[in-house]
């Protein structure tokens, strides 16, 4: 399990906050979390900020 998966899963409230406060575009659908797909969603975040998904990972881990 990486650093990134474990932050999502303790801290997902905060990291939400932040990537809507970051990234204006993202809505609360695109952020919809589901333990297990944390892929799909960092491929979401991707999809509408283009950013990589490890600049996301970083960010995220940055938090």
């Amino acid at each position: 399990m990486s650093a990134t998966t474990d932050k999502l899963k303790g801290n997902w409230n905060i990291i939400k906050g932040k990537l809507k406060q970051n990234y204006a575009d993202l809505t609360d659908d695109d952020l919809t979390y589901t333990e297990g797909q944390e892929d799909e969603l960092l491929g979401r975040i991707q999809r509408k900020t283009g950013k990589t998904k490890d600049e996301i990972k970083d960010f995220i881990d940055s938090i």
